[in-house]
């Protein structure tokens, strides 16, 4: 079992991967590498132990990451839907992060406002995760982390580029790629760029870890000599009535083969899920050797696994 000599990260909660440092990050995603190779030696590590789950979106992979993770280590997994707890309607955040703290172990919420997620992580007094919120998605940014280092042996020095909406995910690669040393490119079009203190913050980070980051409008620019090409909806949960205007704007950032001529040879294709083929990415790219889509979706498991491990104690 860990210890806090040599686990920073156990009692804590991870609302963004800007409260990381590089070595928190390091030691999650060796952690992780850890779990995947020999899943067999944590199927106890939470017997006993409760995950609850808030969810006010749905999901797919966040759900069944997070509840097959708990499950395969001897825990167990509590969905709560919005039917079941309407937070700042039936209950307020600060009770409903208290009584779950009373009840349960480590507390996972995946929402629309961040600053539920910062109130929970504030008011409870076990471990939170942000599973996602509008601002931020670091669940899904530490298993693109992982994949990347899978498939090129490192992170540092890497170049991560990212074509799309500047949303969450986009926040969450720009604090991700700048704490393991890569160079960010965020490509989008007027109007829809990452928060403009977000670009500043990973910017200061990656000036620590010899990373960068730059927001680009140019498509081949940011494409050209790529490590890593990443893309994600155009319209995200919340964005739907607004998908046509939006897509307008977005045709021209498509992630296609001729894009992914511009990269390296050895590029490592990324797409958070779900795709819609034919908008964001061709089919015919994510079914090529470069990429890794469904490593990236299997690796939200043991990312999230290895999260769990440290910030409860028991990797």
């Amino acid at each position: 079992m860990s210890n806090s000599a040599n686990n920073p990260l156990k009692g804590k909660s991870l609302v963004s991967l800007a409260d990381l440092s590089v070595g928190e990050l390091t030691l999650i995603l060796d952690t992780a590498a850890k779990v995947k190779k020999n899943p067999g030696e944590y199927r106890t590590r939470f017997a006993g132990k409760t995950l609850a789950m808030i969810f006010q979106k749905p999901s797919l992979r966040t759900r069944v990451s997070f509840e097959a993770g708990m499950t395969q280590m001897g825990g167990h997994a509590i969905y709560l839907g919005p039917s079941d707890i309407s937070i700042g309607k039936r209950e307020t955040t600060e009770d409903i992060a208290l009584v779950l703290s009373r009840m349960c172990d480590i507390i996972m919420a995946r929402t629309f406002g961040h600053d539920i997620v910062v109130d929970l992580a504030k008011y409870a007094t076990v471990p939170v995760i942000n599973g996602l919120s509008d601002f931020s998605h670091p669940c899904q940014i530490l298993a693109d982390l992982q994949t990347v280092v899978e498939r090129r042996g490192k992170l540092a020095g890497l170049r991560f580029t990212y074509l799309g909406d500047g949303n969450n995910v986009a926040h969450s690669i720009l604090f991700g790629g700048a704490l393991g040393g890569m160079h960010v490119s965020i490509v989008t079009p007027e109007g829809f760029e990452p928060d403009a203190a977000v670009v500043k913050r990973a910017g200061e980070i990656a000036s620590k870890t010899g990373g960068s980051a730059r927001v680009l409008r140019d498509v081949r620019e940011g494409a050209k000599n790529a490590d890593v090409l990443y893309t994600d909806v155009w319209a995200g949960m919340g964005q739907e009535a607004d998908a046509e205007r939006r897509k307008q704007h977005f045709v021209p950032y498509q992630l296609n083969m001729d894009v992914l001529k511009l990269a390296n040879p050895d590029c490592v294709v990324l797409h958070c899920l779900p795709a819609h083929y034919g908008d964001e990415i061709s089919y015919d790219v994510t079914r090529t050797k470069n990429s890794a889509i469904f490593d990236e979706a299997e690796n939200r498991l043991h990312a999230q696994k290895a999260l769990m491990l440290l910030l409860a104690g028991a990797a």
